[in-house]
């Protein structure tokens, strides 16, 4: 009997995969396929015996295909699971977690904007400019799934604000999404590197309280569309 839940690639042929070593190994054949899509009831699966977990690589990215194991567990653990399912109390815990989750991502998005706002710094005279860009930034970069670096805890709140302001800044006031790069190792990280010294350079006009002219600068052509008409300047 395989070990506990290991972790295994899949394999070109049917109730295959490939193992630890890079080997083709045979499924045992009273073992069914799990889908992935319920996080519980794969919890489940390999909390209680031998499981292969099917892991496809494409990049730095892992995609689960499913979980083998014994078709009589997965029967068992699905029938329980559809009657924890049925049971009104579950539902009222599983709606109780969805508003704590919904009042949790309202709280990050509210400490991520002032942290966007903390990071720009701009002058007071400007303080409108700040507080759409600011809302722009964050209704971007926030929401579960959009696989920005406001996502990651791997670094502090205010370091994201400023890569997710950085990154911002290079889609909307820079030609980057029309560059033609190299396929050269290093140059678009160099190309970035660059593009984010001339964002740093335009928020300096901002922070200082410098004159601004409107329709040449980058920045403000790209806030327009959400910022009040203005009378004099």
């Amino acid at each position: 009997m395989p070990p506990p839940a290991r972790e295994v690639r899949p394999a070109p042929l049917a109730r295959h995969v490939l193992n630890e070593h890079g080997l083709l190994e045979a499924v045992p054949a009273h073992w069914a396929l799990l889908p992935p899509g319920d996080a519980a009831l794969s919890r489940r699966i390999k909390q209680d015996g031998p499981t292969l977990t099917v892991i496809e690589l494409k990049g730095r990215k892992r995609f689960s295909r499913g979980i083998w194991a014994p078709a009589d567990r997965i029967a068992a653990l699905r029938a329980a699971r559809l009657l924890e399912r049925a049971d009104p109390a579950y539902q009222r815990k599983l709606d109780a977690g969805r508003r704590r989750a919904v009042a949790a991502e309202e709280d990050y998005a509210v400490d991520f904007r002032d942290a966007v706002v903390g990071f720009l710094g701009f002058h007071p005279q400007f303080r409108l400019e700040a507080a759409t860009l600011a809302n722009l930034i964050t209704e971007h970069a926030t929401p579960v799934g959009s696989g920005t670096v406001a996502r990651t805890e791997r670094i502090p709140l205010a370091e994201r604000a400023e890569a997710a302001t950085i990154a911002w800044l290079r889609h909307q006031t820079t030609g980057y999404d029309t560059m033609v790069i190299p396929r050269e190792k290093g140059r678009r990280r160099e190309i970035r590197r660059l593009l984010a010294q001339r964002s740093v350079q335009l928020l300096a006009k901002y922070r200082a309280g410098s004159p601004i002219d409107r329709a040449q600068c980058p920045l403000h052509r790209a806030l327009q569309p959400w910022l009040p008409t203005r009378t004099v300047g």
